[in-house]
Parts: structure tokens; sequence; C-alpha cells
């Protein structure tokens, strides 16, 4: 049975914003009451969560199976995992704890997608005990979104049920796949794990153009057999797509929305081309600032104009990273990435390490990487440092991304990392006593 999808836009959008006021200040008083917070931490705390809300009214809201998603990245509510999420904005002692990662299961994959950011990623697939050990160390600490990928996972099926089996319901999952492997029951299975959604990449919606893009002429029949598979299972359906900049004014993006409309998507993620693994060393990357601008209208209309309610929501990085919304969150900001062979990266666009987990204490890792990103900042450091670690892998005749991690340190021990967003600078400033230490 298909999940039901229900966009939530206008007077309702509105209507619900005071419903998640009002159940938010419901849930987090019994802390008050039991003293664990001081009634000014708690105003504190409430009027973080506050502002954050209110960075992302931009967004088009998605009712998906009687949870409300507000962003991509955010947990449907209610739930424990958004309830998981929301606690980030309580802690004051310490800097706040990230919430998403994006964990790649395998390296398999089927298919050669040019831009591929795992491209040169070359190594074994972790040691699936010391992933299992690490989810739940990645748990305990506040993950309250999971985006599993590959390579392809569904190829890897004992890995990935494995590691959704040992999330339980404080958080939420998405799988990122390409069909292949894909099967409903695997699906229906992974749907009593916590998985809501499972995301397809679309770069086009042509499909003789779509295959060459990923490198395989079945690669647009798996992708409809596994959103068919998705809508048999019951599970939601989403896709992300990486477009260049004329693809704005030639019409394909408003081409691969109609195609997204029709496969019954709830969200498109538009991912900004970056210069990283296979396009580690394309210049042409580069989008104007008219054209940013431009993009933003776009995307604005088709999240909260009434005639385009229909339409799946749109979470573009461009207007996410936007020093006026989020900025860069990467580093354990909010986001981090672990690679298939376990190596801990700032995020999936930023070819650099600073540790594996198979040889290191995540722990000690994780700290290290968080003393770089201690707030969101407005630098794309993915974009800036791009020509740097180019040199480094070139100079050094190496076969495979990231960056060891005494070869990262040359590009992040004297990096400029911008400034402090003014979400986070607003944020950050609220320290001292306040809760009691667990």
């Amino acid at each position: 049975m298909k999940v039901k999808v229900e966009n939530i836009t206008g007077r309702r959008k509105s209507i619900f914003n005071l419903k998640l006021q009002v159940s938010i200040l419901f849930h987090f008083i019994p802390q008050l009451l039991h003293g664990d917070i001081s009634i000014r931490r708690f105003v504190l705390f409430l009027k973080r969560l506050l502002l954050f809300v209110s960075k992302i009214q931009h967004n088009k809201f998605v009712k998906i199976g009687g949870r409300t998603r507000l962003g991509l990245y955010i947990p449907g509510f209610p739930s424990p995992a958004f309830y998981t999420a929301c606690k980030k904005f309580s802690q004051f002692n310490e800097k706040m704890p990230c919430t998403t990662v994006l964990l790649s299961v395998t390296a398999a994959c089927p298919y050669s997608c040019q831009h591929c950011y795992q491209k040169h990623d070359v190594g074994k697939d972790l040691d699936i005990a010391i992933l299992l050990r690490t989810v739940k160390k990645l748990q305990e600490m506040g993950i309250a979104f999971f985006n599993i990928e590959g390579g392809e996972p569904f190829l890897v099926y004992d890995r990935l049920k494995s590691i959704c089996s040992v999330i339980d319901a404080r958080s939420e999952i998405w799988i990122n796949s390409t069909g292949a492997g894909m099967t409903k029951e695997r699906l229906t299975e992974l749907k009593e794990m916590n998985v809501t959604a499972i995301m397809f990449s679309l770069h086009s919606p042509d499909p003789v153009t779509f295959n060459s893009f990923m490198g395989k002429d079945s690669a647009w029949d798996t992708l409809e057999a596994g959103v068919e598979l998705c809508h048999q299972a019951g599970v939601a359906v989403a896709f992300n797509t990486c477009l260049m900049q004329e693809d704005f004014y030639n019409g394909t993006f408003e081409r691969i929305m109609e195609k997204a409309r029709y496969f019954k998507a709830c969200y498109i993620q538009i991912i900004k081309p970056k210069p990283a693994g296979g396009w580690l060393d394309k210049n042409d990357l580069e989008f104007s600032l008219e054209a940013l601008e431009y993009i933003k209208g776009k995307v604005n209309q088709y999240n909260l104009l009434e005639e385009y309610s229909q339409y799946p929501a749109i979470s573009a990085q461009i207007i996410e990273e936007d020093p006026a919304v989020f900025g860069c969150t990467a580093g354990g900001t909010d986001r981090f990435y672990i690679n298939a062979k376990g190596d801990l990266q700032p995020c999936e666009f930023l070819n650099i390490s600073f540790g594996n987990i198979a040889r290191d204490s995540f722990e000690d890792i994780y700290q290290k990487m968080r003393s770089c990103f201690s707030w969101g900042g407005d630098c794309y450091l993915c974009e800036k440092n791009a020509e740097k670690i180019k040199q480094i892998y070139e100079e050094n005749k190496l076969t495979s991304l990231p960056l060891s991690p005494k070869l990262s340190e040359e590009v992040y021990g004297s990096w400029e990392r911008g400034n402090k967003t003014d979400l986070y600078e607003q944020m950050e400033k609220y320290q001292g006593k306040g809760f009691k230490q667990e």
C-alpha cells in the first residue's frame, strides 16, 4: 500500500507551526518540573528552537505517513527521532551535538556516474562489526537522522539490514539507492526498521541522457522499477539531482520537477555541483551570483506558491548553505560523513580525512574534527580547498581519496573558515551552567 504523502502549505502551515510550538513546550516541560533545567535555560532552549524553526519557513512542509517533515534532514514530527533532534538545542555547557550523519555501507556500485564524489575512494569495505559499534555510538551521542548510502547499499543487503536493525526509534533512516538489488520483500523488511524513504538520483528527466550520465543503459529502467517497488511496499520516494547552471535556464529543472511529481516523490534535493571526487579537477562549476539568486527564486516558487503546492518539496543546497540560513554545517556542526572504508570526513564533498575508525578511536577522531568545525560558517570549504586537495593528490601520486589524515592537515591546518553565520553565533552565545550532568 502506497504511503500517504501530503504537502502542508498556506494557512495549514501556519496552524501547524502553532501546533508544533505547543507540542514542543509540553514535551520538554517535564525537564523543568523535575529540576533538570533552570527556568532561564528552559526559556533560552525554547528561543533557540524558535530561532531554528524561523530559519526553515522557506521550506515546504511534507506529511509522510502521518509525520510532518520540516526539512530534508529533520526527522518527521511527532516522533522520538524528532525530539532527539530538538535536544541539540538544550546543550549549553558544550558545543551543540551533531544530529545528522551520512554513512556509506559499501563502495560496490554497478554504475559509473560522472560526478561521483566516491570516484577515487579505493579500498576495502569497513569490517561490519566496527561499523555496527560506531552506529550505536552515533545514536548515543544524539544522531537523529541516518542517511545510509553506498555505492549501492542494496548490493550488500545483509550489511544494510544489520545496520538498520541496531538503530532504534530515537533516529530516523533514509537510504540512497539506484534501485539495483532492490526487492519488495527487502523494502518491507526495512520499513519496519525506521526506514522512511528511499532517495534515488535523477540527474536528467531524459532516459537516454540519464543512462549516459550513470554509465549504464539499464539505469533508467532500474530507477523506474525501484520507484514502483517503493510504492508497493509503502516506503516514501525522494530524489536528488545535480544540475549545472544552464539547466535552470533551458527547462531541464522544470522537467525534473514534472518527472519527480509523476513519480509521486515527497522530496527532491538539488545538489550544487561540487569539485570533488570525479569532478575534483572540473573548473567550470562556478555559479554566478545572478544565477544563484535566479535559482533561489525558482525554488521558492515551488516551495511557497499555491500553484506549485502539488509538487514535491525542494531542499536546495544553495539555500540551506546560504549564510542567511545555516551556512556550511559540515564537520559535525550538524552533519558529517563516514565513507565505506571508515574514513571520517567533514562531508562527502570535502575529500579529506581526520582518521579511520578501523584504526583509530572514533571518539578521538570525532573530537579532532569538531575542533576544526565548532560552528557553522559562510565559507564553502569543499569549493575553496578543491585546488589544494587536487595539488596534494597529484604531487604525492596518489591513487585514492580522501587524503590521508597526515596529508589532510596540510589542507585544514592553515585554512580560513570564513565568518560564523548569524544563526550559530546566536545559538552558541548561550553558555554556562544550568543542566544536570548525566
